[in-house]
């Protein structure tokens, strides 16, 4: 393994997640590269990974499945998603998977996502929004910068908050997915990445940087030999605001099928609902009591989308 180790005054973006209203109550192996790989080992980790955003604007879009874990106080909860994303216009579609009730009650609604520079669209929203409104966030104005908040990172946050990575080490030849892939782990800083963002993001990952625990956010990353990103998974970690201790987050963003069609539509303005939204609703919660947002599926030891 090859640990390569930089100070940039530069960042990355990251952006995404839900956190549900069950949380209220619940809260790659690597593998040896040969000859050539070898050489690649020998190549600078932290700019490869600062590049890793840049890779996926020029490979255009893709389809992407995601997966939030959440752990306080024994219990896990694992919200899980799946849809498309364009790069070149940082918008994206995901249908968003709901848990049951701890209590074991009838299973949610999917809650479908737009994501686009700076706001968060979410329908089916619950907490006394209508079936036919949608709820617009702005995602700056989240503790989290909606890195956890909306249940589901944004796939191109994700790649952007590797543009924060400090140090990070090569660890091998895998594959994701039936896909060979290089393995990087490493840790990207919040606010290093947010002075790197794209003009969408950076306002968000301020926010974070501010928000969490702690401003370092430990990865592992799963490139293609063209340099774009497979899979990867973010470890956040913040502190709940309703009761002590620290929620453990762990965030896998699986992108694959480049090149798939995948256009958004936004809500006109007389589509996004205007009043007020049961229990706190989705502004201003990030300690995994959003009431009425994501989740899905009370579930222990729950392996993320991809692993492998």
């Amino acid at each position: 393994m090859v640990a390569q180790q930089h100070r940039r005054t530069s960042g990355a973006v990251a952006t995404a997640a839900v956190v549900a209203g069950l949380m209220a109550g619940a809260t790659g192996c690597a593998g040896e590269g040969a000859a050539a790989d070898g050489a690649h080992a020998g190549t600078d980790a932290v700019e490869t990974l600062h590049q890793a955003a840049g890779t996926l604007v020029r490979a255009g879009s893709s389809k992407a499945r995601t997966s939030m874990e959440m752990a306080t106080g024994g219990t896990r909860v694992t919200i899980r998603g799946e849809g498309t994303y364009d790069y070149r216009r940082r918008t994206g579609r995901l249908k968003v998977l709901l848990p049951q009730d701890p209590a074991g009650g009838s299973e949610h609604k999917p809650i479908t996502e737009l994501l686009a520079p700076g706001a968060l669209f979410m329908k089916n929203r619950g907490a006394g929004v209508p079936a036919d409104k949608w709820v617009r966030v702005d995602t700056a104005t989240l503790s989290d910068g909606n890195l956890v908040t909306g249940g589901a990172t944004d796939p191109f946050a994700a790649a952007e908050l590797l543009r924060g990575t400090r140090t990070a080490t090569y660890v091998g030849r895998t594959e994701v997915a039936g896909t060979p892939v290089r393995h990087y782990r490493g840790t990207a800083d919040l606010a290093l990445a947010a002075k790197e963002a794209s003009a969408g993001n950076r306002a968000s990952l301020r926010a974070a940087a501010k928000g969490f625990a702690t401003a370092e956010v430990p990865f592992d990353a799963y490139l293609d030999d063209e340099g774009r990103v497979r899979k990867v998974r973010h470890r956040f970690s913040f502190v709940n605001g309703q009761r002590e201790g620290t929620v453990a987050v762990a965030s896998t963003t699986l992108l694959y099928d480049f090149g798939a069609p995948a256009e958004v539509r936004l809500p006109e303005a007389g589509d996004i609902y205007a009043g007020e939204i049961a229990e706190g609703g989705a502004e201003g919660r990030t300690d995994g009591g959003t009431d009425g947002g994501t989740g899905a599926g009370t579930e222990s030891g729950t392996e993320g989308p991809g692993e492998g």
